[in-house]
C-alpha cells in the first residue's frame, strides 16, 4: 500500500514565516494576520537605520511559535511578502531570487533560508534545497520545521538513516508535530522495515489528526501485517 509523506503546504509555512516588524509605539504588541506584519514608520534611506529589533514569529497549524530577533528594514520586509507571493502563484525562480536578496539583507534570519529550502525542493533542486536548509538550522539548530524539511529530503535521496535522525530531532524538540510522526511512520514502515517504529509513530500521528482515514486504514494493514 503506498504511502505518501506530509509537510506543510508551501502556502502555510510561507505565510507562517512573515517577517515581522515593531508596530508604531500605540501598537506595540497587537499581531496582525499571519499573512500580514507589522512594521515600523521609517521609510526609504533612513529605513535600516531606523528599524528597531523586531520579531520573526514562526506560525502554522502545529500550533507552536518560534521567535527571533532581529533587525529588520521596510524593504525587506516588502521583498519577503512580495516573494512569498510569487511562491505562491509557483513562480520559484523569481520568488528564490527575492529571498536570496531578503536573506542578504537579514542574514541571521532564518525564514528566507526555510523558504528558499522548500522553493528549491519544488524545483528538484536537492543541493541547494539542502544547503539552504542547513543555513536556517545553523542559524536555529532548534526548529522542528527544518528537520522535518530535510528529512523529507534525506529519504527522497536515500538517505534513510540520516532522515530518520532528522524526524526524531523534529520530535525531540516538540514532541506533537504530527507532520513529523507521519513522516517518520512512513519511513519506517516502507523504507527501514521497522513495523514497532511505524505503529508507533502512525498512532500517535492519528491521535492528533483522528480524521485522517487513509492512516487509519494504514495503522489496520500494519497490525494485520505483525500479527502475521
Amino acid at each position: 500500500m503506498w504511502r505518501s509523506d506530509v509537510k506543510p503546504t508551501i502556502a502555510v509555512l510561507l505565510i507562517a514565516a512573515t517577517l515581522a516588524g515593531h508596530a508604531a509605539p500605540a501598537a506595540a504588541g497587537s499581531r496582525t494576520s499571519n499573512a500580514q506584519a507589522r512594521d515600523d514608520t521609517a521609510k526609504g534611506k533612513s529605513a535600516a537605520s531606523k528599524a528597531r529589533p523586531a520579531k520573526l514569529e514562526v506560525l502554522d497549524d502545529l500550533s507552536f511559535t518560534i521567535t527571533e530577533q532581529a533587525r529588520i528594514s521596510g524593504e525587506a520586509r516588502a521583498q519577503f511578502e512580495s516573494a512569498v507571493q510569487l511562491l505562491e502563484r509557483e513562480r520559484y525562480e523569481q520568488g528564490i531570487a527575492l529571498l536570496l536578496e531578503v536573506a542578504e539583507k537579514v542574514p541571521d534570519v532564518t525564514a528566507p533560508y526555510i523558504d528558499l529550502g522548500i522553493a528549491y525542493e519544488r524545483l528538484g533542486d536537492v543541493e541547494h534545497a539542502e544547503a539552504s536548509l542547513k543555513k536556517a538550522l545553523a542559524l536555529n539548530p532548534s526548529h522542528p520545521v527544518v528537520y522535518d524539511e530535510l528529512g523529507l529530503l534525506y529519504r527522497q535521496t536515500g538517505r534513510f538513516a540520516a532522515a530518520r535522525e532528522s524526524y526524531e530531532k523534529a520530535l525531540a524538540i516538540y514532541p506533537g508535530f504530527h507532520f513529523a510522526h507521519r513522516n517518520l511512520a512512513i519511513l519506517c514502515d516502507v523504507y527501514l522495515d521497522d513495523l514497532p517504529c511505524a505503529l508507533e509513530h502512525y498512532e500517535a500521528y492519528s491521535r492528533a489528526e483522528p480524521d485522517d482515514k487513509e492512516v487509519t486504514k494504514w495503522i489496520a494493514d500494519l497490525r494485520s501485517r505483525k500479527g502475521h
